[in-house]
């Protein structure tokens, strides 16, 4: 039974942090992504790991202040989303393997 659950989206300040979780189940990961779509936008890819190596690729917009991980005991991925901007707010989801996709969580940058 494969699942793909996201958490930790919100309502939080520019400047502040926020973590999103993504907890696969029901099969093994060997490689997840973290994409975000805003609204009237396309959706676009933010960062990547491997499972193996844990080799990381970035969105020039978020480097330098996301950073993507992951927990194999666990089967889970984060994303650590530091100094957000308005311009971070958006629905982000997660996928697995090329194929399984997140319910998506929605992350709202704003005063």
């Amino acid at each position: 039974q494969v699942q793909l659950v996201e958490s930790g989206g919100g309502l939080v300040q520019p400047g502040g942090s926020l973590r999103l979780s993504c907890a696969a189940s029901g099969f093994m990961p060997y490689l997840m992504n973290w994409y975000r779509q805003a609204p009237g936008k396309e959706r676009e890819p933010v960062a990547n790991i491997t499972w193996a190596g844990g080799n990381t690729k970035y969105a020039d917009s978020v480097k330098g202040r996301f950073t993507i991980s992951r927990d194999s005991a666990k089967r889970t991925a984060y994303l650590q989303m530091n100094s957000l901007k308005s311009e971070d707010t958006a629905v982000y989801y997660c996928r697995a393997n090329h194929i399984y996709w997140g319910q998506g969580t929605q992350v709202t940058v704003s005063s």
